[in-house]
């Protein structure tokens, strides 16, 4: 059966990283409570790239920042839907976003849903 990732690209502060990783280990437990197959973050390591557009040309990244990239499994777009109703309904999430002091800018993360086309 084909799954349903969903993916992002987020530029987030160097300084920051170890926050984003206490953040992305809870969020981890919550999507799978809610029906995640499996989830991934990773941070940026080799970003220098030539005549293409790289992550952080592509999330305006500043010279203090690096990149997480992201994704999670589901096995369809319909389990991913049911999962991020509540996801974003449960109170841990809220509690780990502190609006206050963002980790990193929202708007300049790229998210999208894929259907799966090749997995090897």
């Amino acid at each position: 059966m084909n799954r349903y990732i969903d993916g992002f690209v987020i530029p987030v502060p160097k300084n920051r990283i170890d926050d984003y990783r206490l953040v992305a280990k809870k969020a981890a437990k919550i999507w799978k409570e809610h029906g995640a197959l499996d989830y991934w973050e990773c941070v940026g390591d080799d970003m220098d790239v030539k005549d293409i557009l790289s992550f952080p040309q592509l999330t305006n990244a500043k010279s203090d920042e690096t990149i997480i990239f992201a994704w999670v499994v589901f096995e369809s777009r319909e389990a991913r839907d049911a999962a991020n109703t509540k996801i974003f309904e449960d109170p841990r999430m809220h509690e780990l976003m502190d609006t206050s002091n963002p980790i990193f800018d929202c708007k300049r993360m790229a998210y999208g849903g894929f259907k799966q086309l090749v997995h090897g």
